[in-house]
């Protein structure tokens, strides 16, 4: 998405900000309960979390994948190309669609606590022709507009991109009201199934555009990767409507036996709606207001370095083409712990079992530091061969410029590792603003920072990546404060910062020593495997070893209870 503040897909930036409200859900159970009603279970609901987290990895996997074939066949020029028109669509579709599903799912499940299935079916009619009459409106803003707002930005090559992604402003604000009825219902297969149909048609047509467009040019071949954005967004909406199609007779029977309760006005639930919807696109369109800044603030002081429109389009797609791709690998793994993480603390603050907080808090922590330490050092220390592996078709210095950047970035993987974990813990304490108030200054941090280093030749490019470790360093800190502050959480520094850092050292040294002996055995592209997959078991042995992890952790990994027993079985996991 972009190349200012680490690229997060809309699905992730989502996850981040929007979580329907755990002590709604809870109230609704209650009040559920007391009409003897169907309730949602709390299984039921750590169940539907669960598909969309599924879900959410696989599409946030894929995505990461996507880009490095991406690259491979329009090479740095072309990203950057593709990526700039990236951040205005997704500022668009934010304000489009980042509310209303959340605001459409929770006046559904509290309509239908109350019997009132047919009430709860006009919500989703009205948001179902607000969020499609958003989405001509934006679209056909953009269609009308594209050469200006290139014109503007300072790259014109980058209109055939901003052009193909017009049809997915249309599709995807009517994917998410559909996505908000079925949630609403406590279904959540529909979005889960329609999240990775459009991610695969986005990867497969996006990659097969860009390969049979590039004779015609590279700004054509990169408009063609940007249209699979656009064909996802079709064939996802196909699949969900299809689905809400297949279930249109159970609907039907559920309103004709539902109570007899009056209808609200259209005005009254759009009122509604946008009460909780605004909030919510306010905390959301963060990063893509400042991403867009970023833009044009990139490219025009690469331009007064005294880049020519070419290079800094270049440096550009090195920065957030290339080496903002691999950044996005350990995302699928901490996202998992943050989605984890929010019904857990949910729960336990529902309780009021203030321990149990304290014990959630010890442990997302501390396993956030377990994956974001190792993927920060590996990156920075295997960055340009790495770069080198995946990226074959680049030029020499083009990949070493690359593997400069990625260095920069991989201390962002860190900080941006644990704000998702802590912004986690704080949606779970019922505190969704503090997050979002902490990002929006580090998002000023980032702008400043980059604005001062972009302008200065010699660091060029690599300002924004050093403004990106500035942003998240900024966010991450003021949530570790915010955090300690509301669950008065004492953090044991030997065992959540010390033994860490000690695996990571031993798993850094052994990852490059293998690396420099492989070399002249294996070559570079073999040797960097190697060394990858010896980090691994070193820094997995050193963690059982120091009893550094523990079985509490694992429960915080999907599948991580049948993990531990393995692991306990064979002497390696010792409590």
């Amino acid at each position: 998405m972009k190349y200012s503040l680490p690229q997060v897909d809309y699905i992730i930036l989502k996850e981040m900000f929007i979580t329907i409200s755990h002590f709604d859900i809870i109230r609704i159970i209650n009040m559920q309960n007391k009409m003897g009603g169907k309730c949602m279970t709390k299984q039921n609901f750590l169940k539907g979390a669960a598909i969309l987290g599924i879900a959410g990895i696989v599409v946030k996997l894929l995505g990461a994948v996507y880009r490095i074939p991406l690259v491979n066949i329009i090479s740095s020029d072309g990203m950057g190309y593709y990526q700039t028109s990236y951040p205005l669509y997704t500022l668009l579709l934010v304000i489009s669609t980042a509310g209303f599903p959340t605001a459409v799912a929770k006046i559904v499940s509290e309509k239908r606590a109350l019997g009132n299935y047919k009430g709860a079916y006009r919500v989703f009619k009205i948001a179902f022709f607000s969020m499609t009459f958003i989405g001509i409106l934006t679209s056909l803003i953009v269609f009308l507009n594209a050469k200006s707002i290139v014109r503007l930005i300072g790259n014109n090559n980058a209109y055939y991109s901003l052009l193909a992604l017009t049809p997915a402003l249309l599709f995807v604000p009517i994917m998410s009201s559909f996505r908000g009825y079925f949630q609403g219902r406590q279904i959540m297969s529909p979005t889960a199934i329609s999240q990775i149909v459009e991610q695969l048609f986005r990867v497969g047509i996006g990659l097969f555009l860009a390969y049979y467009l590039l004779n015609y040019g590279l700004p054509q071949a990169a408009g063609g990767a940007a249209f699979g954005a656009s064909a996802g967004a079709i064939a996802g909406t196909i699949g969900i409507i299809v689905i809400f199609l297949l279930n249109k007779k159970h609907i039907k029977n559920e309103i004709s036996r539902g109570t007899n309760c009056s209808l609200e006005s259209v005005s009254t639930i759009l009122k509604k709606l946008l009460l909780i919807a605004i909030p919510i696109t306010i905390g959301a369109a963060i990063v893509p207001v400042m991403n867009n800044i970023d833009v044009i603030i990139v490219l025009r002081r690469l331009r007064t370095a005294g880049f020519t429109e070419a290079e800094a389009n270049a440096l550009y797609g090195q920065l957030g083409g290339m080496a903002q791709t691999l950044i996005n690998f350990p995302q699928v793994f901490s996202m998992a712990i943050a989605m984890s993480l929010v019904p857990a603390v949910s729960e336990a603050f529902a309780r009021r079992n203030y321990s149990e907080i304290k014990n959630i808090t010890l442990s997302g922590v501390r396993v956030t530091l377990l994956i974001g330490l190792p993927a920060a050092l590996g990156l920075y220390i295997l960055s340009t061969p790495i770069i080198k592996l995946l990226y074959f078709n680049e030029e020499i210095a083009t990949l070493k410029n690359t593997g400069q950047i990625l260095q920069i970035l991989a201390f962002s993987v860190l900080f941006l590792t644990l704000v998702q974990s802590l912004t986690a813990i704080l949606q779970g304490l019922g505190k969704p603003m503090v997050p979002v108030k902490n990002l929006a200054l580090g998002a000023i941090v980032k702008i400043i920072v980059t604005f001062i280093l972009v302008g200065i030749p010699s660091i060029n490019v690599r300002g924004a990546a050093i403004g990106t470790v500035f942003a998240y360093m900024t966010a991450a800190t003021l949530n570790f404060i915010a955090v300690k502050q509301y669950t008065k959480t004492t953090f044991k520094i030997i065992n959540t910062f010390i033994k860490p850092v000690l695996s990571v050292i031993v798993m850094t040294v052994s990852v490059w020593g293998s690396f420099i002996y492989m070399t002249p055995i294996l070559g570079e592209k073999l040797a960097t495997l190697g060394a990858m997959g010896v980090g691994a078991i070193v820094y997995g042995l050193a963690l059982l070893l120091l009893g550094i992890i523990s079985t509490s952790d694992f429960e915080l990994i999907p599948g991580g209870n049948k993990i531990s027993k393995i692991l306990k079985r064979v002497g390696l996991l010792r409590k």
